[in-house]
């Protein structure tokens, strides 16, 4: 799986990172994300929690401020902390590199959405727990799936129909599946949800390795206002281009929505990437949704994606 890539920062350069990689930490040895964040917030604001790796006892603790993570390795790094059980932590400070591949090379990785300064774009961090998650995965595993090319697919509520590009809505398939109430529940409860929703489209996208996705702009007459994407299994980074007018040329027989004939050609594109933790929550709203095309590059990964819970 494709994780984000944190280095050490280059001698004298400690003091000047905000981020922290804690060792002998993390869900695997029973301290969830926000417990962590609690016990290192006494030194100041922690941005985030993330998985420094896949092994679920090393994290990256992320701060708003390069002094706060400073006073916190002094304080905590090979010493037991009390607000985690009086486990020992083994620290050390941490930059976020971007992924070596060609195509990521020069886009800096964000890990918070407001980072990325696009309207209408949200990232909501361990939306679902860890016990949730493994329940979806098996309630997926026991669905009727479709195959296409290079994925499957999953369709509730209305199907999507790939030769056309859209849906067609005199075609219900009914209810959306009992095992995502919880998170229909969830987005509705939510404070930071900009509007009532009532949901009732759902595809279930599963991404074999080295399997991402194109830039597009989702069809809008199939998939209209908010888009959702629940991440599953696995990490990923995902990349937000706006092209200048003129600048593309648009596919004649796109899967998912508007796609680029030749992205890498365009010279007028603005390039954004941020990394999505598994059990994070996307929402794609406004000009993230309609004038941003999103695109996963095509990785060595496994991830699963409750994608697309429209309006």
């Amino acid at each position: 799986m494709v994780m984000p890539r944190f280095v050490r920062p280059k001698e004298g350069d400690s003091e000047s990172s905000p981020n922290l990689y804690v060792a002998n930490c993390g869900p695997a040895v029973g301290l969830s994300f926000d417990t962590i964040a609690s016990a290192f917030s006494s030194f100041g604001e922690v941005k985030g929690v993330y998985a420094a790796d896949e092994s679920g006892a090393r994290v990256i603790v992320s701060f708003l401020e390069p002094a706060s993570a400073h006073s916190a390795f002094i304080a905590l790094n090979g010493r037991p902390c009390p607000h985690l059980g009086g486990r020992s932590l083994h620290i050390r400070h941490s930059i976020l590199q971007p992924p070596s591949c060609r195509e990521m090379a020069s886009v800096p990785v964000s890990l918070n959405a407001s980072d990325l300064n696009i309207p209408g774009l949200y990232l909501f961090h361990d939306f679902i727990s860890v016990v949730e998650e493994g329940q979806l995965l098996q309630a997926v595993d026991t669905g009727s799936w479709i195959s296409l090319s290079k994925r499957r697919v999953q369709h509730y509520g209305y199907k999507f129909c790939y030769d056309t590009r859209n849906v067609d809505t005199k075609q219900h398939l009914g209810a959306l599946p009992s095992f995502v109430s919880f998170i229909l529940e969830r987005i509705s409860l939510s404070p930071d949800i900009p509007e009532t929703l009532d949901l009732d489209q759902l595809t279930v996208n599963e991404y074999p390795p080295g399997v991402g996705l194109s830039p597009h702009i989702d069809t809008h007459s199939a998939f209209e206002g908010l888009i959702f994407s629940l991440s599953l299994a696995g990490p990923c980074i995902m990349e937000f281009r706006r092209y200048t007018a003129g600048s593309w040329v648009p596919k004649t027989a796109s899967i998912s929505g508007t796609e680029v004939e030749n992205p890498n050609s365009c010279s007028e594109v603005s390039r954004k990437a941020i990394y999505l933790p598994p059990r994070s929550m996307l929402l794609l709203s406004g000009e993230a949704r309609c004038a941003w095309h999103h695109y996963i590059p095509h990785h060595k990964i496994y991830r699963q994606n409750f994608e697309r819970l429209v309006v």
